[in-house]
């Protein structure tokens, strides 16, 4: 299939799928008019490069996830390694520490809604994340 038709079917940019080419993310082949051509399995591949950075990964990182997972099911592959599971368990933490932030973040700024309010900070966080 031709980069158009990738783009629409993944609803991601032409440019993107050439940057995810430029990575080593994602293969096309040349027709013999020099335009991409993609396989079918492009669209799931594309979708699991979507998943990885909305994940927090960088693009050298996911180059190296890639060939571990298969792209239909996001399944590991036979190749995944240890090594490869200790990259993405700290990873994993990283994103894990960002999520506390932005919950450290958001209970600051729960305080100065309540505060500018003119409500105690409980009332406002109670209002809005019961327990």
């Amino acid at each position: 299939m031709r980069i158009g038709e990738l783009a629409r079917r993944t609803a991601v940019s032409e440019r993107s799928l050439r940057y995810y080419e430029a990575q080593g993310l994602l293969a096309a082949d040349r027709t013999p008019g020099g335009h991409r051509d993609y396989p079918e399995g492009a669209v799931d591949r594309v979708i699991r490069i979507q998943e990885f950075y909305a994940a927090g990964l960088h693009s050298s990182k996911i180059a190296e996830l890639l060939p571990c997972v298969r792209d239909a099911d996001g399944g590991p592959s036979a190749i995944a390694t240890p090594r490869l599971v200790s990259d993405l368990s700290g990873e994993r933490d990283r994103i894990d520490r960002k999520i506390e932030e932005l919950r450290r973040s958001r209970e600051v700024l729960d305080e100065v809604i309540a505060t500018a309010a003119g409500q105690t900070p409980g009332e406002q966080r109670t209002a809005r994340h019961p327990s």
